[in-house]
């Protein structure tokens, strides 16, 4: 969709080599954090050699903590800092207190969204997948023909004694000298019972990036607020306000329409740049918005899932929850694109507006009504 030109890419990439070691310009360092509550969290730095880097915290379930482009910040973060998994309160809310925001959190595996009781357990805040150390954490980057593939690649499990057993294998790569990479995530019940799986990819996008000049933009063509105070102002869900003393967020589902390939798109665009994501609806075939613009907490979230955020019990009354089989694998793909320049800001808003004939989403009139109009399309 998005042609990526650097000045690395004008070139071959292998005659690089000839100025010097590949890695002062792009690779993957590991590092390991020292101070405070973050001391011993382990992750790695990307640098794509496009100005793309990407922070990958390998003890904070493979999530990604920074990302910046030219220098310039893409995410929002919180004052928790990259809160090492040993502080994890799961109960409740609790959550919250290790919600670094990042560029990406994820939420799941077999539960997310609020809090909620289902057939008899207790459920806290989106669940326990930000918390898991990754194993097999490693650097496995190489030559694929003339291309140098930049990767980290760890696995995190959720299981408990006489309970599930759900490996995520995630694997994070960008091409040397673009600034596009793909995440790719395998989620596997390796238990032996049916097990909930429910997964939210929790993108947080801020300043600079997001301000009063940004626009959220994607291929939907249905959305609902999720309550009241998301219906005041909902007609535009898609304008950015300054930070605001008091905001209360406000919480947006999407249903999105694909493109003939089966891909969906949403994004945030700023004048002459912006960020895109692009995924498979069936393999995530609900859109959260989430709008947070208060002061010190000015953050947009973009959020693919498989699930909406009301909690596990509610997936479950729809009808709409679902389930891996023992054995059965899911495989994700997301790919996550930095668009530079007018054009690619304006090709990018032109593939949207193509997938939905330049219509603007309708609006269902509750949470319930955005289920039953979703569950009967093809996902």
């Amino acid at each position: 969709m998005v042609k990526k030109v650097t000045g690395i890419d004008r070139m071959k990439v292998k005659d690089v080599l000839k100025y010097g070691n590949l890695h002062q310009l792009a690779g993957v360092l590991p590092l390991r954090l020292t101070d405070g509550p973050e001391e011993g969290v382990r992750g790695a730095l990307i640098r794509s050699g496009s100005g793309l880097n990407l922070l990958v915290l390998a003890d904070r379930g493979m999530d990604i903590g920074l990302a910046e482009f030219e220098g310039k910040n893409l995410n929002w973060n919180s004052n928790t800092g990259f809160l090492h998994p040993s502080y994890f309160e799961p109960e409740g809310k609790g959550w919250l207190r290790g919600f670094y925001g990042g560029f990406l959190t994820t939420g799941g595996l077999t539960y997310m969204g609020a809090p909620s009781i289902d057939k008899g357990e207790v459920l806290g805040l989106h669940g326990r997948a930000s918390y898991i150390p990754a194993r097999r954490f490693c650097d496995a980057s190489g030559w694929e023909g003339d291309d140098y593939i930049i990767r980290v690649s760890g696995e995190i499990r959720e299981t408990a004694m006489f309970g599930p057993d759900v490996c995520l294998k995630r694997e994070i790569k960008v091409k040397f000298g673009e600034r596009a990479f793909t995440l790719i995530d395998t989620v596997v019940n390796e238990g032996y019972e049916i097990t909930p799986f429910m997964i939210l990819y929790h993108f947080n996008l801020g300043y600079p990036l997001l301000s009063p000049a940004s626009k959220f933009v994607s291929s939907s063509t249905l959305y609902v607020p999720r309550d009241e105070e998301a219906w005041e102002g909902h007609e535009e869900f898609d304008k950015v306000e300054p930070p605001t003393n008091g905001y209360k967020e406000k919480v947006y589902f999407h249903d999105l329409a694909a493109d003939d390939q089966g891909f969906c798109y949403a994004g945030l665009v700023n004048g002459d740049w912006g960020v895109s994501f692009k995924f498979q609806k069936h393999q995530l075939r609900r859109l959260i918005q989430w709008k947070m613009l208060g002061q010190g907490t000015y953050v947009l979230g973009i959020e693919p899932a498989n699930s909406l955020v009301m909690g596990r019990a509610e997936e479950r009354r729809w009808g709409t929850l679902e389930e891996l089989k023992p054995g059965e694998e899911k495989k994700i793909e997301i790919i996550v694109e930095i668009l530079k320049g007018k054009d690619e800001v304006q090709e990018f808003q032109a593939k949207i507006k193509d997938i939905t004939d330049g219509q603007p989403p309708k609006v269902a009139k509750d949470v319930d009504e955005f289920v039953e109009l979703t569950k009967r399309a093809r996902w």
